[in-house]
Protein backbone atom coordinates (compact mmCIF):
# COMPACT_ATOMS: atom_id res chain seq x y z
CA UNK A 1 0.00 0.00 0.00
CA UNK A 2 1.73 3.57 -0.85
CA UNK A 3 1.29 6.03 1.98
CA UNK A 4 2.45 8.92 0.28
CA UNK A 5 -0.69 10.93 0.32
CA UNK A 6 -1.16 10.15 4.15
CA UNK A 7 1.99 12.42 5.06
CA UNK A 8 1.20 14.82 7.74
CA UNK A 9 2.68 15.46 11.69
CA UNK A 10 1.75 14.60 14.91
CA UNK A 11 -0.69 17.07 16.04
CA UNK A 12 -1.90 17.87 12.08
CA UNK A 13 -5.19 17.58 13.22
CA UNK A 14 -5.03 20.88 15.52
CA UNK A 15 -2.46 22.39 13.21
CA UNK A 16 -4.13 22.41 9.81
CA UNK A 17 -7.90 22.85 8.28
CA UNK A 18 -10.11 20.06 8.20
CA UNK A 19 -9.64 17.43 5.64
CA UNK A 20 -6.06 19.15 4.21
CA UNK A 21 -4.54 16.01 4.27
CA UNK A 22 -6.12 12.86 2.71
CA UNK A 23 -6.84 10.14 5.59
CA UNK A 24 -6.03 6.48 5.21
CA UNK A 25 -9.38 4.90 6.63
CA UNK A 26 -11.50 1.78 6.43
CA UNK A 27 -12.33 2.20 3.32
CA UNK A 28 -9.16 2.26 1.80
CA UNK A 29 -7.47 -1.26 2.96
CA UNK A 30 -6.37 -3.27 0.46
CA UNK A 31 -6.72 -6.56 -0.50
CA UNK A 32 -4.34 -8.19 1.34
CA UNK A 33 -5.34 -6.43 4.32
CA UNK A 34 -8.69 -7.63 4.02
CA UNK A 35 -7.41 -11.37 3.39
CA UNK A 36 -5.26 -10.30 6.79
CA UNK A 37 -8.37 -9.73 8.37
CA UNK A 38 -11.05 -12.25 7.53
CA UNK A 39 -8.36 -14.95 8.06
CA UNK A 40 -7.94 -13.87 11.58
CA UNK A 41 -11.17 -13.31 12.11
CA UNK A 42 -12.20 -16.78 10.69
CA UNK A 43 -9.82 -18.18 12.57
CA UNK A 44 -11.46 -16.47 15.82
CA UNK A 45 -15.13 -17.50 15.08
CA UNK A 46 -14.23 -20.65 14.29
CA UNK A 47 -11.60 -22.26 16.03
CA UNK A 48 -11.16 -19.42 19.38
CA UNK A 49 -14.80 -18.46 20.12
CA UNK A 50 -16.56 -22.08 20.46
CA UNK A 51 -14.11 -22.97 23.43
CA UNK A 52 -13.89 -19.35 25.10
CA UNK A 53 -15.21 -20.70 28.23
CA UNK A 54 -12.57 -23.58 28.15
CA UNK A 55 -10.08 -20.61 27.78
CA UNK A 56 -11.61 -19.00 30.60
CA UNK A 57 -11.18 -22.33 32.81
CA UNK A 58 -7.86 -22.40 32.15
CA UNK A 59 -7.67 -25.96 30.64
CA UNK A 60 -4.31 -26.83 31.01
CA UNK A 61 -2.45 -26.11 27.88
CA UNK A 62 -5.62 -24.70 25.73
CA UNK A 63 -4.18 -21.39 25.55
CA UNK A 64 -1.27 -22.17 24.64
CA UNK A 65 -1.70 -24.55 21.72
CA UNK A 66 -4.02 -21.95 20.27
CA UNK A 67 -1.08 -19.36 20.28
CA UNK A 68 0.78 -22.23 18.50
CA UNK A 69 -2.28 -22.40 15.77
CA UNK A 70 -1.83 -18.72 15.46
CA UNK A 71 2.07 -18.95 14.63
CA UNK A 72 1.04 -21.19 11.87
CA UNK A 73 -1.41 -19.30 10.26
CA UNK A 74 1.22 -16.33 10.52
CA UNK A 75 -1.08 -13.98 12.90
CA UNK A 76 2.06 -13.81 15.47
CA UNK A 77 4.74 -12.63 12.88
CA UNK A 78 3.34 -9.67 11.28
CA UNK A 79 5.47 -7.17 12.84
CA UNK A 80 8.60 -9.27 12.59
CA UNK A 81 10.88 -8.32 9.75
CA UNK A 82 11.46 -10.63 6.61
CA UNK A 83 15.10 -10.91 7.18
CA UNK A 84 13.63 -12.61 10.85
CA UNK A 85 11.12 -14.97 9.37
CA UNK A 86 8.55 -12.33 9.30
CA UNK A 87 5.77 -11.02 7.10
CA UNK A 88 7.38 -6.87 8.04
CA UNK A 89 3.69 -5.64 6.99
CA UNK A 90 2.41 -1.89 8.09
CA UNK A 91 1.32 -0.83 11.42
CA UNK A 92 -2.21 -0.83 9.84
CA UNK A 93 -2.06 -4.19 8.62
CA UNK A 94 -1.43 -5.07 12.41
CA UNK A 95 -4.18 -3.13 13.73
CA UNK A 96 -6.65 -4.60 11.27
CA UNK A 97 -5.54 -7.99 12.33
CA UNK A 98 -5.48 -6.78 16.15
CA UNK A 99 -9.25 -5.98 15.53
CA UNK A 100 -10.35 -8.95 14.32
CA UNK A 101 -8.86 -11.29 17.18
CA UNK A 102 -9.44 -8.92 20.32
CA UNK A 103 -13.42 -10.41 20.45
CA UNK A 104 -11.79 -13.14 21.85
CA UNK A 105 -11.42 -12.13 25.15
CA UNK A 106 -8.66 -13.99 27.29
CA UNK A 107 -7.30 -15.75 23.81
CA UNK A 108 -6.37 -12.27 22.63
CA UNK A 109 -4.61 -11.02 25.51
CA UNK A 110 -1.98 -13.67 25.36
CA UNK A 111 -1.47 -13.15 21.70
CA UNK A 112 -1.67 -9.57 21.64
CA UNK A 113 0.67 -9.46 25.11
CA UNK A 114 3.38 -12.09 22.54
CA UNK A 115 3.31 -10.06 19.62
CA UNK A 116 3.47 -6.62 21.06
CA UNK A 117 5.03 -6.18 24.62
CA UNK A 118 6.87 -10.07 24.22
CA UNK A 119 8.46 -9.65 20.40
CA UNK A 120 8.64 -5.53 19.68
CA UNK A 121 10.88 -4.88 22.20
CA UNK A 122 13.53 -7.19 20.25
CA UNK A 123 12.40 -5.98 16.69
CA UNK A 124 12.87 -2.47 17.60
CA UNK A 125 16.04 -2.62 20.17
CA UNK A 126 17.74 -5.95 19.84
CA UNK A 127 20.93 -6.21 18.34
CA UNK A 128 21.66 -8.45 15.32
CA UNK A 129 22.27 -11.52 17.12
CA UNK A 130 19.50 -11.03 19.56
CA UNK A 131 17.21 -10.20 16.78
CA UNK A 132 19.08 -13.66 14.59
CA UNK A 133 18.32 -15.40 18.04
CA UNK A 134 14.59 -14.81 19.02
CA UNK A 135 13.24 -13.51 16.45
CA UNK A 136 12.32 -16.45 14.18
CA UNK A 137 10.72 -18.54 17.35
CA UNK A 138 9.19 -15.72 18.24
CA UNK A 139 7.50 -15.02 15.19
CA UNK A 140 5.97 -19.09 14.94
CA UNK A 141 5.25 -19.32 18.32
CA UNK A 142 8.37 -21.79 19.21
CA UNK A 143 9.15 -19.40 21.73
CA UNK A 144 6.43 -17.36 24.08
CA UNK A 145 7.18 -13.40 25.41
CA UNK A 146 6.02 -11.92 28.02
CA UNK A 147 6.78 -8.04 29.48
CA UNK A 148 8.55 -7.64 33.02
CA UNK A 149 7.84 -3.54 33.69
CA UNK A 150 5.54 -3.27 36.77
CA UNK A 151 6.19 -3.81 40.40
CA UNK A 152 4.30 -3.66 43.19
CA UNK A 153 5.64 -0.47 44.28
CA UNK A 154 5.64 1.13 40.84
CA UNK A 155 2.91 0.72 38.49
CA UNK A 156 2.35 3.83 36.65
CA UNK A 157 5.57 5.13 38.07
CA UNK A 158 7.35 2.66 35.92
CA UNK A 159 10.80 4.75 36.95
CA UNK A 160 10.70 3.70 40.21
CA UNK A 161 11.19 0.22 39.83
CA UNK A 162 13.22 -1.22 42.78
CA UNK A 163 14.76 -4.64 40.93
CA UNK A 164 18.61 -4.61 40.77
CA UNK A 165 21.17 -5.51 38.58
CA UNK A 166 24.73 -5.92 39.54
CA UNK A 167 27.54 -7.23 36.99
CA UNK A 168 29.47 -9.74 38.20
CA UNK A 169 33.47 -9.34 38.94
CA UNK A 170 34.08 -11.28 35.31
CA UNK A 171 31.90 -8.74 33.59
CA UNK A 172 30.31 -12.19 31.61
CA UNK A 173 26.68 -11.52 33.23
CA UNK A 174 23.97 -9.54 35.39
CA UNK A 175 22.65 -10.59 38.32
CA UNK A 176 19.36 -9.73 38.62
CA UNK A 177 17.18 -9.88 42.07
CA UNK A 178 13.49 -7.80 42.46
CA UNK A 179 9.80 -8.83 41.58
CA UNK A 180 7.74 -7.84 39.03
CA UNK A 181 3.78 -8.03 39.34
CA UNK A 182 0.96 -8.81 36.80
CA UNK A 183 2.97 -9.98 34.11
CA UNK A 184 0.44 -11.45 31.41
CA UNK A 185 1.44 -14.85 29.95
CA UNK A 186 4.11 -15.29 32.97
CA UNK A 187 2.90 -18.61 33.35
CA UNK A 188 4.00 -20.38 30.13
CA UNK A 189 6.30 -17.46 28.44
CA UNK A 190 9.48 -18.64 27.46
CA UNK A 191 11.28 -15.13 27.92
CA UNK A 192 11.21 -12.26 29.71
CA UNK A 193 11.66 -8.60 28.40
CA UNK A 194 12.71 -7.34 32.22
CA UNK A 195 13.25 -3.86 33.56
CA UNK A 196 16.24 -3.31 36.51
CA UNK A 197 18.65 -0.70 37.93
CA UNK A 198 22.19 -1.28 37.00
CA UNK A 199 24.22 -0.23 40.12
CA UNK A 200 20.46 0.84 41.55
CA UNK A 201 20.22 4.21 39.18
CA UNK A 202 20.14 2.88 35.85
CA UNK A 203 17.60 1.75 34.19
CA UNK A 204 17.70 -0.93 31.45
CA UNK A 205 16.11 -3.62 30.15
CA UNK A 206 17.60 -7.18 29.97
CA UNK A 207 16.26 -10.36 27.60
CA UNK A 208 15.65 -12.92 30.56
CA UNK A 209 15.01 -17.19 29.87
CA UNK A 210 12.49 -17.53 32.27
CA UNK A 211 13.70 -21.33 32.44
CA UNK A 212 16.98 -19.33 34.19
CA UNK A 213 17.84 -21.00 37.89
CA UNK A 214 16.75 -18.46 40.33
CA UNK A 215 13.91 -17.50 37.89
CA UNK A 216 10.31 -18.24 39.51
CA UNK A 217 6.89 -17.65 39.50
CA UNK A 218 4.40 -16.84 41.76
CA UNK A 219 0.53 -18.21 41.87
CA UNK A 220 -1.93 -17.31 38.57
CA UNK A 221 -3.66 -14.63 40.14
CA UNK A 222 -7.69 -14.18 40.07
CA UNK A 223 -8.85 -11.30 38.43
CA UNK A 224 -11.96 -9.41 37.27
CA UNK A 225 -12.27 -10.60 33.70
CA UNK A 226 -9.84 -12.01 31.14
CA UNK A 227 -9.98 -15.29 33.17
CA UNK A 228 -7.86 -17.60 31.22
CA UNK A 229 -5.54 -15.24 30.43
CA UNK A 230 -1.68 -15.93 32.66
CA UNK A 231 -1.18 -13.12 35.39
CA UNK A 232 1.27 -13.84 37.75
CA UNK A 233 4.04 -12.51 39.50
CA UNK A 234 7.93 -13.25 38.14
CA UNK A 235 10.45 -13.47 41.24
CA UNK A 236 14.47 -12.80 40.58
CA UNK A 237 16.60 -14.57 42.49
CA UNK A 238 20.58 -14.05 41.50
CA UNK A 239 19.27 -14.64 38.64
CA UNK A 240 22.31 -14.57 35.90
CA UNK A 241 21.74 -12.66 32.73
CA UNK A 242 24.47 -12.50 30.36
CA UNK A 243 25.39 -9.16 29.19
CA UNK A 244 24.77 -9.66 25.71
CA UNK A 245 21.01 -9.60 27.01
CA UNK A 246 21.09 -6.05 27.36
CA UNK A 247 17.98 -4.85 25.27
CA UNK A 248 19.11 -1.29 23.99
CA UNK A 249 22.02 0.66 26.17
CA UNK A 250 22.67 0.33 29.52
CA UNK A 251 20.59 3.21 31.61
CA UNK A 252 18.53 3.33 28.49
CA UNK A 253 15.28 1.12 29.48
CA UNK A 254 13.28 4.15 29.83
CA UNK A 255 13.48 4.57 25.80
CA UNK A 256 12.42 1.01 25.73
CA UNK A 257 9.37 1.21 27.69
CA UNK A 258 7.96 3.84 26.52
CA UNK A 259 8.09 3.56 23.22
CA UNK A 260 6.84 -0.40 23.10
CA UNK A 261 4.02 0.86 25.56
CA UNK A 262 2.94 3.46 22.41
CA UNK A 263 3.17 1.00 20.27
CA UNK A 264 0.51 -1.16 22.56
CA UNK A 265 -1.34 2.05 23.12
CA UNK A 266 -2.23 2.18 19.47
CA UNK A 267 -3.07 -1.21 19.37
CA UNK A 268 -5.65 -1.18 21.79
CA UNK A 269 -7.45 1.61 20.26
CA UNK A 270 -7.83 -0.60 16.91
CA UNK A 271 -8.64 -3.70 19.24
CA UNK A 272 -11.63 -1.51 20.91
CA UNK A 273 -12.86 -1.12 17.25
CA UNK A 274 -13.07 -4.97 16.85
CA UNK A 275 -14.79 -5.80 20.26
CA UNK A 276 -17.35 -2.75 19.71
CA UNK A 277 -18.09 -4.14 16.24
CA UNK A 278 -18.39 -7.57 17.47
CA UNK A 279 -20.71 -6.58 20.04
CA UNK A 280 -23.01 -4.54 18.18
CA UNK A 281 -23.55 -7.35 15.96
CA UNK A 282 -24.49 -9.72 18.99
CA UNK A 283 -26.75 -7.05 20.57
CA UNK A 284 -28.14 -5.95 17.42
CA UNK A 285 -29.56 -10.22 16.54
CA UNK A 286 -30.24 -10.35 19.90
CA UNK A 287 -32.49 -7.34 20.08
CA UNK A 288 -33.94 -8.56 16.63
CA UNK A 289 -35.00 -12.47 18.35
CA UNK A 290 -35.94 -10.47 21.91
CA UNK A 291 -39.47 -10.11 22.17
CA UNK A 292 -41.16 -7.82 24.97
CA UNK A 293 -45.14 -6.51 24.67
CA UNK A 294 -45.61 -8.79 21.42
CA UNK A 295 -42.84 -6.98 19.36
CA UNK A 296 -39.07 -7.13 18.92
CA UNK A 297 -37.02 -4.97 21.19
CA UNK A 298 -35.52 -3.53 18.08
CA UNK A 299 -38.40 -1.58 17.27
CA UNK A 300 -37.81 0.30 20.54
CA UNK A 301 -36.90 3.78 20.38
CA UNK A 302 -34.81 3.37 23.14
CA UNK A 303 -32.75 0.65 22.04
CA UNK A 304 -32.30 1.50 18.44
CA UNK A 305 -30.73 4.66 19.99
CA UNK A 306 -28.30 3.04 22.09
CA UNK A 307 -27.49 1.00 18.55
CA UNK A 308 -26.99 4.22 16.65
CA UNK A 309 -24.81 5.53 19.09
CA UNK A 310 -22.47 2.45 19.90
CA UNK A 311 -22.50 2.64 15.68
CA UNK A 312 -21.50 6.72 16.28
CA UNK A 313 -18.59 5.52 18.69
CA UNK A 314 -17.06 3.02 16.24
CA UNK A 315 -17.10 5.17 13.58
CA UNK A 316 -14.99 8.19 15.60
CA UNK A 317 -12.96 5.69 17.01
CA UNK A 318 -12.08 3.90 13.52
CA UNK A 319 -11.73 7.10 11.87
CA UNK A 320 -9.02 7.99 14.17
CA UNK A 321 -7.52 4.57 14.75
CA UNK A 322 -6.42 4.14 11.02
CA UNK A 323 -5.73 7.56 10.08
CA UNK A 324 -3.14 7.81 12.23
CA UNK A 325 -2.25 4.16 10.75
CA UNK A 326 -1.65 5.76 8.02
CA UNK A 327 0.39 8.54 9.60
CA UNK A 328 2.34 6.19 10.77
CA UNK A 329 2.93 3.94 7.89
CA UNK A 330 3.88 7.34 5.73
CA UNK A 331 6.47 8.01 7.94
CA UNK A 332 7.78 4.66 8.01
CA UNK A 333 7.81 4.34 4.32
CA UNK A 334 10.06 7.31 4.29
CA UNK A 335 13.07 5.12 5.75
CA UNK A 336 15.64 3.05 4.02
CA UNK A 337 15.36 -0.49 6.40
CA UNK A 338 18.84 -1.19 4.29
CA UNK A 339 20.66 1.52 6.40
CA UNK A 340 22.59 1.51 10.02
CA UNK A 341 20.21 3.21 12.59
CA UNK A 342 16.71 2.09 10.38
CA UNK A 343 14.97 0.88 13.61
CA UNK A 344 15.70 4.21 15.58
CA UNK A 345 14.66 6.36 13.34
CA UNK A 346 11.38 3.88 12.70
CA UNK A 347 10.85 4.10 16.53
CA UNK A 348 11.24 8.12 15.75
CA UNK A 349 8.28 8.03 13.44
CA UNK A 350 6.51 6.12 15.92
CA UNK A 351 7.09 8.72 18.50
CA UNK A 352 6.29 11.61 16.14
CA UNK A 353 2.24 10.26 17.28
CA UNK A 354 2.37 9.84 20.66
CA UNK A 355 -0.39 11.70 21.25
CA UNK A 356 -1.97 10.28 18.50
CA UNK A 357 -1.41 7.05 20.01
CA UNK A 358 -2.61 7.75 23.72
CA UNK A 359 -5.70 9.57 22.60
CA UNK A 360 -6.57 6.40 20.89
CA UNK A 361 -5.52 4.55 24.26
CA UNK A 362 -8.08 6.11 25.94
CA UNK A 363 -10.79 7.11 23.51
CA UNK A 364 -10.69 3.29 22.48
CA UNK A 365 -10.94 1.57 25.54
CA UNK A 366 -13.90 3.98 26.97
CA UNK A 367 -16.02 3.90 23.55
CA UNK A 368 -15.74 0.02 23.69
CA UNK A 369 -16.99 0.00 27.56
CA UNK A 370 -19.42 2.10 27.00
CA UNK A 371 -20.69 0.04 24.23
CA UNK A 372 -20.36 -3.32 26.27
CA UNK A 373 -22.07 -1.49 28.45
CA UNK A 374 -24.96 -0.74 26.63
CA UNK A 375 -24.55 -4.12 25.11
CA UNK A 376 -25.12 -5.80 28.65
CA UNK A 377 -28.76 -3.45 29.09
CA UNK A 378 -29.88 -4.42 25.86
CA UNK A 379 -29.61 -7.85 26.70
CA UNK A 380 -31.34 -6.80 30.32
CA UNK A 381 -31.01 -9.46 32.50
CA UNK A 382 -29.35 -12.25 30.55
CA UNK A 383 -26.76 -9.59 29.79
CA UNK A 384 -25.86 -10.25 33.41
CA UNK A 385 -25.74 -14.06 32.64
CA UNK A 386 -22.67 -16.01 31.66
CA UNK A 387 -23.08 -17.58 28.65
CA UNK A 388 -23.81 -14.40 26.98
CA UNK A 389 -20.95 -12.72 24.76
CA UNK A 390 -21.87 -9.58 26.81
CA UNK A 391 -21.22 -10.82 30.05
CA UNK A 392 -17.58 -12.02 29.40
CA UNK A 393 -17.01 -8.20 27.28
CA UNK A 394 -18.62 -6.72 29.99
CA UNK A 395 -15.95 -8.17 32.89
CA UNK A 396 -12.92 -8.18 29.94
CA UNK A 397 -13.40 -4.87 29.10
CA UNK A 398 -12.32 -2.89 32.62
CA UNK A 399 -8.84 -3.92 31.86
CA UNK A 400 -8.10 -1.81 29.21
CA UNK A 401 -8.50 1.39 30.77
CA UNK A 402 -5.54 0.71 32.80
CA UNK A 403 -3.27 -1.66 30.11
CA UNK A 404 -0.86 0.53 28.36
CA UNK A 405 -0.55 3.40 31.57
CA UNK A 406 -3.69 4.08 33.09
CA UNK A 407 -6.32 6.44 30.86
CA UNK A 408 -4.84 8.66 33.67
CA UNK A 409 -1.60 8.89 33.36
CA UNK A 410 -2.12 8.90 29.54
CA UNK A 411 -4.63 12.12 29.67
CA UNK A 412 -1.89 13.68 31.51
CA UNK A 413 0.53 12.90 28.78
CA UNK A 414 -1.42 14.44 26.15
CA UNK A 415 -1.68 18.06 26.90
CA UNK A 416 1.46 17.39 28.49
CA UNK A 417 3.23 16.40 25.48
CA UNK A 418 1.63 19.11 23.40
CA UNK A 419 3.51 22.31 25.49
CA UNK A 420 6.74 19.82 25.49
CA UNK A 421 6.02 20.38 21.34
CA UNK A 422 5.08 24.23 21.73
CA UNK A 423 8.78 24.99 23.23
CA UNK A 424 10.20 22.56 20.77
CA UNK A 425 8.84 24.94 18.31
CA UNK A 426 6.53 22.03 16.56
CA UNK A 427 3.50 23.34 17.43
CA UNK A 428 2.57 27.02 16.67
CA UNK A 429 0.44 28.09 19.71
CA UNK A 430 1.47 32.01 19.93
CA UNK A 431 0.32 31.78 15.86
CA UNK A 432 -3.09 30.43 16.91
CA UNK A 433 -3.49 32.24 20.14
CA UNK A 434 -2.91 35.23 17.68
CA UNK A 435 -5.59 34.46 15.76
CA UNK A 436 -8.19 33.86 18.01
CA UNK A 437 -8.12 36.98 19.87
CA UNK A 438 -8.23 38.65 16.13
CA UNK A 439 -11.51 37.16 15.61
CA UNK A 440 -12.68 37.57 18.65
CA UNK A 441 -11.79 41.43 18.32
CA UNK A 442 -13.71 41.74 14.49
CA UNK A 443 -10.32 41.72 12.46
CA UNK A 444 -10.43 38.51 11.45
CA UNK A 445 -12.70 36.42 9.96
CA UNK A 446 -13.98 33.08 11.71
CA UNK A 447 -13.02 29.73 9.87
CA UNK A 448 -15.35 28.98 7.07
CA UNK A 449 -14.54 28.78 3.66
CA UNK A 450 -14.07 25.27 3.12
CA UNK A 451 -16.42 24.68 0.09
CA UNK A 452 -17.19 21.77 -1.21
CA UNK A 453 -19.37 18.37 0.81
CA UNK A 454 -20.07 19.07 4.20
CA UNK A 455 -17.88 22.38 4.69
CA UNK A 456 -20.21 23.41 7.11
CA UNK A 457 -19.59 20.95 9.07
CA UNK A 458 -15.81 21.32 8.42
CA UNK A 459 -15.61 24.98 9.09
CA UNK A 460 -16.81 23.86 12.59
CA UNK A 461 -14.52 21.44 13.28
CA UNK A 462 -12.07 24.17 12.47
CA UNK A 463 -13.57 26.68 14.80
CA UNK A 464 -13.77 24.24 17.42
CA UNK A 465 -10.25 23.31 17.07
CA UNK A 466 -9.08 26.94 17.70
CA UNK A 467 -11.51 27.10 20.67
CA UNK A 468 -9.92 23.79 21.98
CA UNK A 469 -6.18 25.62 21.58
CA UNK A 470 -7.50 28.83 23.83
CA UNK A 471 -8.88 27.13 26.66
CA UNK A 472 -6.17 24.62 27.02
CA UNK A 473 -3.91 27.05 26.91
CA UNK A 474 -5.40 28.93 29.99
CA UNK A 475 -5.05 25.67 31.59
CA UNK A 476 -1.11 25.45 31.25
CA UNK A 477 -0.88 29.19 31.47
CA UNK A 478 -2.47 29.11 35.07
CA UNK A 479 -0.87 25.85 35.97
CA UNK A 480 2.62 25.78 33.65
CA UNK A 481 5.47 25.65 37.06
CA UNK A 482 3.05 22.94 38.90
CA UNK A 483 2.86 21.23 35.31
CA UNK A 484 7.16 21.26 35.37
CA UNK A 485 7.34 20.57 38.78
CA UNK A 486 5.16 17.65 38.29
CA UNK A 487 3.11 18.83 41.32
CA UNK A 488 -0.65 17.38 41.66
CA UNK A 489 -4.03 18.16 42.60
CA UNK A 490 -5.70 21.61 40.32
CA UNK A 491 -2.92 21.26 37.82
CA UNK A 492 -4.06 17.08 37.45
CA UNK A 493 -8.00 18.23 37.11
CA UNK A 494 -7.56 20.99 34.52
CA UNK A 495 -4.95 18.84 32.61
CA UNK A 496 -7.26 15.58 32.41
CA UNK A 497 -10.31 18.38 30.75
CA UNK A 498 -7.38 20.06 28.55
CA UNK A 499 -7.49 16.12 27.27
CA UNK A 500 -10.75 15.11 27.05
CA UNK A 501 -10.68 18.42 24.65
CA UNK A 502 -7.74 17.48 22.40
CA UNK A 503 -9.33 14.26 22.63
CA UNK A 504 -12.68 15.31 21.02
CA UNK A 505 -11.02 17.51 18.35
CA UNK A 506 -8.99 15.09 17.09
CA UNK A 507 -12.04 12.37 17.03
CA UNK A 508 -14.26 15.41 15.06
CA UNK A 509 -11.76 15.98 13.05
CA UNK A 510 -11.60 12.75 12.01
CA UNK A 511 -14.72 11.52 11.89
CA UNK A 512 -15.72 14.99 9.07
CA UNK A 513 -12.74 14.95 7.13
CA UNK A 514 -13.48 10.99 6.59
CA UNK A 515 -16.66 11.22 5.09
CA UNK A 516 -15.76 14.59 3.54
CA UNK A 517 -13.39 12.16 1.87
CA UNK A 518 -15.70 9.37 1.25
CA UNK A 519 -18.08 11.96 -0.72
CA UNK A 520 -15.43 12.81 -2.93
CA UNK A 521 -13.87 9.57 -3.73
CA UNK A 522 -17.07 7.19 -3.88
CA UNK A 523 -20.36 9.17 -3.95
CA UNK A 524 -22.69 10.88 -1.38
CA UNK A 525 -24.84 7.46 -1.79
CA UNK A 526 -22.06 5.33 -0.36
CA UNK A 527 -21.51 8.07 2.03
CA UNK A 528 -24.88 8.12 3.31
CA UNK A 529 -24.25 6.58 6.62
CA UNK A 530 -20.66 7.96 7.32
CA UNK A 531 -22.65 11.45 6.69
CA UNK A 532 -24.86 10.80 9.64
CA UNK A 533 -22.93 9.28 12.03
CA UNK A 534 -20.52 12.55 11.51
CA UNK A 535 -23.20 14.69 11.86
CA UNK A 536 -24.43 12.71 14.87
CA UNK A 537 -20.39 12.42 16.33
CA UNK A 538 -20.25 16.13 15.87
CA UNK A 539 -22.95 17.46 17.75
CA UNK A 540 -21.78 14.89 20.75
CA UNK A 541 -18.07 16.27 20.20
CA UNK A 542 -19.55 20.13 20.56
CA UNK A 543 -21.35 20.01 23.48
CA UNK A 544 -18.43 17.62 25.36
CA UNK A 545 -15.77 20.65 23.85
CA UNK A 546 -18.11 23.28 25.46
CA UNK A 547 -18.28 21.55 28.52
CA UNK A 548 -14.58 20.98 29.20
CA UNK A 549 -13.71 24.51 28.02
CA UNK A 550 -15.90 25.99 30.17
CA UNK A 551 -15.00 23.97 33.29
CA UNK A 552 -11.23 25.01 32.64
CA UNK A 553 -11.80 28.66 31.67
CA UNK A 554 -13.67 28.67 35.52
CA UNK A 555 -11.08 27.23 37.14
CA UNK A 556 -8.46 28.73 35.29
CA UNK A 557 -9.07 32.58 34.39
CA UNK A 558 -8.40 35.19 37.00
CA UNK A 559 -11.34 36.54 37.97
CA UNK A 560 -11.18 40.10 35.74
CA UNK A 561 -10.58 38.14 32.78
CA UNK A 562 -13.22 34.78 33.57
CA UNK A 563 -16.01 36.64 31.65
CA UNK A 564 -13.93 37.83 28.40
CA UNK A 565 -12.35 34.22 27.73
CA UNK A 566 -15.88 32.62 28.49
CA UNK A 567 -17.24 34.63 25.60
CA UNK A 568 -14.49 34.54 23.67
CA UNK A 569 -14.29 30.75 23.43
CA UNK A 570 -18.20 30.56 23.62
CA UNK A 571 -17.98 32.43 19.95
CA UNK A 572 -16.29 29.48 18.29
CA UNK A 573 -18.76 26.82 19.90
CA UNK A 574 -22.02 26.64 18.01
CA UNK A 575 -25.12 24.84 19.37
CA UNK A 576 -25.10 21.98 17.13
CA UNK A 577 -27.81 22.40 14.10
CA UNK A 578 -28.58 18.73 12.95
CA UNK A 579 -31.25 17.00 14.22
CA UNK A 580 -30.05 13.88 15.15
CA UNK A 581 -32.92 11.65 16.50
CA UNK A 582 -34.13 11.02 12.81
CA UNK A 583 -30.05 10.11 11.61
CA UNK A 584 -29.90 7.88 14.75
CA UNK A 585 -33.29 6.71 13.43
CA UNK A 586 -31.63 5.91 10.00
CA UNK A 587 -28.13 4.71 11.38
CA UNK A 588 -30.06 1.58 13.59
CA UNK A 589 -32.38 0.73 10.85
CA UNK A 590 -29.00 0.44 8.90
CA UNK A 591 -27.30 -1.44 11.38
CA UNK A 592 -30.57 -3.81 12.56
CA UNK A 593 -31.27 -4.74 9.14
CA UNK A 594 -27.35 -6.00 8.57
CA UNK A 595 -27.05 -7.07 12.04
CA UNK A 596 -23.50 -5.40 12.00
CA UNK A 597 -21.89 -1.82 11.94
CA UNK A 598 -21.33 -2.30 8.09
CA UNK A 599 -21.29 0.98 6.50
CA UNK A 600 -21.94 -0.66 3.26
Amino acid sequence: MAHDEYRAPGLGFLMDPCGKTKLFCAEYFSEEQKQMYQEARRFVENTILPIAERIDAKEEGLLVANLKKAGELGFLMIDVPEQYGGLGMDKATGMLVTEAIVPSGSFAVGVLTHTGIGTLPIVFFGTEEQKETYLPKLATGELIGCYGLTEAGSGSDALGAKTKAVLDPSGTHYVLNGEKVFITNAGFADIITAFAKVDGDKFTAFIVDMRSPGLSTGAEEHKMGIHGSSTRSVIFEDVKVPVGNVLGEVGKGHRVAFNILNVGRFKLGAGAVGAAKKTIEVCAKYAKERVQFKRPIATFGAIREKLARMAMLVYSTESMTYRTAGLMDSAIELIDKSQPGAQARIIDAIEEYAIEQSIMKVYGSEAFSECIDEGVQIHGGYGYIAEYFVERGYRDSRVNRIFEGTNEINRLLIPGTLMKRVFKGKFPLAETLMLVDEIAAGKATMPGGVGGPLGEEAAIVDRMKLAVVFAVNQANTKHMMDLMEHKKGQTQMAMLKAADAIMEAFAGDSAVARARQLIADKGEAKAAIPVMLTRMYLAHALTKVRACGQELLVNTSDEKDREKNLATFNLFIPVPPWQTHDMKEKVAAHVIEREAYALE
